[in-house]
């Protein structure tokens, strides 16, 4: 039996003429949808497309089984559908709260595939910095909201009747300027390593810059802060510009818009843990079917209990 997720892949590759087009129709990056057009050709034991300069065509093979797939994913569409007026899920409003990492690199998809199965329900989008999501979701401001904490770090309970569920763990890293003699090496880098280093760091009462300050101590690395600003993306750039090493979460170095060497650390203990807060058994059938859809795409996650070597 064949995957839909891959046969939409296939339709959209179709329909767009590119891997690269189609992947960021359906919110995915090229090198996974790829993969999922791959996964597909071994299971019908036949090549699909034909890639070229200007992008892919599909195949004979190809070209049969999209007409199939068609059907396969019309028939699919009309029965969530169908479900969705079952549950309550052919209109209202599904408000959803995030921070600017996630809002970036994780919840995109997660809102893609919702609102292929769901339509007819209006999605706003808020950013908060944490712990400000959970006062939203308390107040009822928004039906959920992802958030973040630092391990280790101060635990900052939720407020009353909200609830936190885990999703994802991603490590902190060292990000440096290109070729700095810090990125060099391919194993974890001792904390200790960082000692005398100038340090680009976030606002003094940031949990993430107490909490990397308190490692650096502890491994005996004396630092100094010579550069400060609340946004990683602003972080990272002083980085890429030579004015110093920093400590950032994993998602942020990789998805950085100017080129950095990236290291892990050893020991691995600093890390950022991202949630969704929702109010159990106040939630609407939208978004519990978003809290699903978000549990499902963070456990696929790369980042998920990271680990390097």
């Amino acid at each position: 039996m064949f995957d839909p997720t891959r046969l939409a892949a296939l339709v959209a590759v179709a329909e767009a003429g590119s891997i690269t087009r189609a992947a960021a129709r359906l919110g995915y990056t090229a090198p996974a949808l790829s993969q999922q057009l791959a996964k597909l050709e071994r299971e019908t034991g036949a090549a699909l497309l034909v890639r070229h300069h200007r992008g892919a065509r599909l195949t004979a093979a190809g070209e049969l089984l999209l007409v199939r797939a068609r059907r396969v994913l019309d028939e699919l569409d009309q029965a969530r559908h169908e479900l969705s007026r079952l549950a309550g899920l052919s209109g209202g409003r599904l408000r959803i709260g995030t921070f600017m990492t996630a809002g970036t690199h994780l919840l995109p998809p997660a809102l893609s595939s919702f609102r292929r199965a769901h339509p007819d329900v209006e999605l706003s989008v808020t950013e908060y910095v944490p712990p400000e999501g959970t006062e939203a979701v308390a107040v009822g401001e928004v039906d959920l909201a992802l958030t973040h904490e630092y391990v280790p770090g101060e635990a900052m309970p939720p407020p009353d009747g909200v609830r936190l569920e885990p999703l994802l763990t991603e490590e902190l890293v060292l990000v440096t300027a290109p070729g700095h003699a810090l990125s060099a090496g391919s194993g974890r880098l001792p904390l200790a390593e960082l000692a005398g280093q100038p340090l680009v760091s976030t606002a003094p009462a940031d949990p993430n810059r107490r909490a990397v300050e308190a490692a650096l101590a502890a491994a005996g690395a004396s630092v100094a802060v010579r550069c400060e600003s609340p946004d990683y993306a602003v972080v990272c750039a002083l980085v890429s510009a030579g004015l110093g090493v920093a400590v950032v979460p994993e998602m942020m170095a990789a998805g950085s818009v100017t080129p950095l060497g990236i290291r892990h650390l050893e020991p691995p203990e600093l890390r950022r843990r991202i949630s969704v807060a929702y109010r159990p058994g106040g939630g609407t059938p939208a978004a519990d079917t978003l809290r699903a859809l978000l549990r499902g795409a963070f456990t696929g996650h790369p980042a998920r209990g990271a680990s390097a070597p």
